[in-house]
């Protein structure tokens, strides 16, 4: 099939799965328990996985319960549904995905805390809803490096979130992304969404795509053993830069 052809189709497929997600956040979720909904977002998520022709590869296994925090690497847009297809996880991100259409309907539905960077006030906010969450035996899920990357090289982890972990006493599991090509097996940068890229121009590019493979390597839970967020923030970085090699 010409690759237009087949974006253009797989394009057609996302677009009703998202209506068929925001119909789900309308009208079945507030007939579901808390578990139940965990379940429909990590399988809506896999479907639209599906949809854009990308398939799942878990190595590592999650922690089974809460509390825990997940610390994984930034490179696409895909990053979030990919996580959220491995395991059901609380995401923090950056306020102004509220807003977005249908996107920031889906990720508030998924139970996403919304954060405004620019404020520390704000940072301190978040920290403190953290640490309630894990204390509440929930599972979170951030991206220290606070924006997206090229997936060549690790930016440095922003170490202020961790204190919730360490507040709350939860362990930290480090999560390895990465995504390969699904004919070669070579890394793929369909999915990358950094610097000037558009949003709309790497989902297409994506769509393209002959195949891509989403892999998901889990390291195993990890507590600070005294350590202060910052020497546990380097230490999540190797961790983090050696899954996503894995």
């Amino acid at each position: 099939m010409p690759r237009h052809l087949r974006a253009g189709w797989r394009l057609l497929r996302l677009l009703v799965h998202a209506l068929w997600g925001l119909w789900l956040v309308a009208w079945r979720f507030p007939r579901l328990s808390s578990d139940q909904q965990q379940a429909r977002v990590q399988a809506w998520s896999l479907g639209l996985l599906t949809c854009a022709g990308i398939t799942l590869q878990l190595r590592g296994r999650p922690q089974r319960a809460g509390p825990v925090l997940l610390v994984a690497n930034h490179h696409s847009w895909l990053d979030i549904p990919v996580l959220h297809a491995a395991r059901y996880c609380r995401f923090i991100s950056k306020s102004d995905l509220q807003d977005w259409p249908i996107v920031g309907t889906l990720a508030t539905a998924a139970g996403t805390l919304y954060i405004r960077r620019e404020s520390r006030r704000d940072a301190l906010r978040m920290v403190t809803s953290m640490r309630d969450a894990l204390l509440a035996g929930e599972v979170l899920a951030v991206f220290p490096e606070g924006q997206t990357g090229d997936g060549r090289a690790l930016l440095p982890f922003h170490a202020n979130l961790l204190q919730a972990a360490l507040d709350a006493g939860a362990p930290v599991q480090p999560v390895g992304l990465r995504f390969l090509d699904g004919i070669g097996g070579a890394t793929s940068d369909a999915p990358s969404f950094v610097g000037d890229e558009s949003f709309l121009g790497s989902v297409w590019r994506t769509l393209k795509a002959p195949g891509i493979t989403a892999v998901v390597h889990f390291g195993a839970p990890e507590r600070a053993l005294g350590r202060d967020r910052r020497a546990w923030s380097q230490a999540l970085h190797a961790a983090v830069d050696a899954l996503r090699h894995g």
